[in-house]
């Protein structure tokens, strides 16, 4: 039983990761649509390329945090089968309405609500899921702040150039930062999933009372346990692959409801615009990756958008979808928890 219940989480996880690329595709696709630099199918094949390119880029950073948000010495299959199945159906549940939540923090709030139901406060850590939670509100204020500066940048050194020309060239450069965002994308939230794989396995070996060092070694899998905490220090190349080329397959099937939200809906942006709010997220992206941060894309782009308009003036924004639009990233976590805590009472009626 213990085997087949990894295989069906490794089965959802992956079917979770290709959920969430064509729910966030927007992220990296929004901007570069709306401009008309590409066609949509173009933009998704573009965005899908880039992302799985990070596999070849990317430590294990954001891996090995969301792997410590509950102690998984202290929990079982069935808490992370019910933080899966929960993400999946508050991240479709979503994408039905057009919201633009986070699929990151769907994931770690599902983890946390079964893990707690399972066990108490005592088997999450709450040092994790209070970092993750504080950039709900820092990530898009980061991204705002770096997008406003680019845009204000930008426009004082071309603000003698011919404005055909210009936009031209702004059109190009689009796509050079729709690719980084795009790698962003990938590093960041794929290795989400990676994480939630390699605490499964960890799970399934000490559960099943295997030989751990010996069986570890046949996966590949090399972690250590400090004061009772993993760390993951290696994972089998299966995983990264699966992972990658899941969210890459689901950016390419795109997203076209948040598309329209993120693109047209938040402010109008142009082609320059566009370079300042991409260039501007997959910054904040790349650096968030590197302190082991796993932030949300859809927050950081969010900003990033946001800071553009406000280049222009305060009512370029529209304010009104933008406040409907935190409802959701404030509620996703709390609401995905309970989600996953209901699914973990529910499961372990049967298994």
């Amino acid at each position: 039983m213990g085997f087949t219940l990894l295989i069906v989480i490794i089965v959802l996880a992956l079917v979770f990761d290709y959920i969430n690329g064509f729910h966030d595709a927007a992220n990296s696709i929004a901007t570069v649509v709306s401009t008309k630099v590409l066609t949509p199918f173009q933009a998704v094949i573009w965005a899908a390329f880039f992302n799985f390119l990070a596999y070849w880029i990317f430590n294990l950073n954001v891996a090995d945090t969301v792997a410590k948000t509950a102690d998984t010495m202290n929990i079982n299959l069935v808490v992370i089968l019910a933080g899966v199945i929960a993400a999946i159906c508050w991240n479709l549940f979503t994408w039905w309405f057009g919201i633009p939540s986070s699929s990151s923090h769907t994931l770690i709030g599902g983890f946390a609500g079964a893990a707690v139901a399972h066990g108490g406060l005592d088997v999450i850590n709450l040092g994790v899921i209070g970092k993750v939670a504080s950039f709900i509100v820092l990530a898009p204020i980061i991204g705002m702040i770096m997008a406003y500066t680019i845009t204000v940048i930008i426009i004082n050194i071309c603000k003698n150039a011919n404005p055909s020309r210009a936009e031209w060239w702004f059109k190009k450069l689009q796509l050079v930062s729709s690719a980084l965002f795009s790698l962003g994308h990938g590093g960041n939230d794929a290795q989400k999933v990676m994480g939630i794989i390699a605490a499964a396995i960890i799970v399934y070996l000490k559960d099943a009372h295997l030989d751990m060092d010996t069986l570890s070694h046949w996966l590949q899998l090399s972690y250590t346990v400090v004061d009772g905490k993993v760390k993951i220090n290696h994972i089998p190349e299966w995983i990264p692959i699966a992972c990658y080329t899941s969210i890459a397959a689901g950016t390419m099937s795109g997203g076209w409801k948040i598309v329209k939200t993120m693109g047209t809906k938040i402010t109008k942006v142009t082609p320059l615009e566009g370079v300042a709010a991409e260039t501007a997220g997959a910054m904040t992206l790349f650096m968030t990756e590197y302190f082991k941060i796993p932030v949300s894309t859809t927050h950081t782009i969010t900003g990033s958008i946001i800071g553009v308009g406000l280049s222009k003036r305060i009512s370029a924004v529209r304010w009104g979808v933008t406040i409907s639009l935190m409802w959701a990233w404030v509620l996703t976590i709390p609401v995905s928890a309970v989600l996953a805590a209901t699914f973990y009472f529910l499961l372990s009626l049967f298994l």
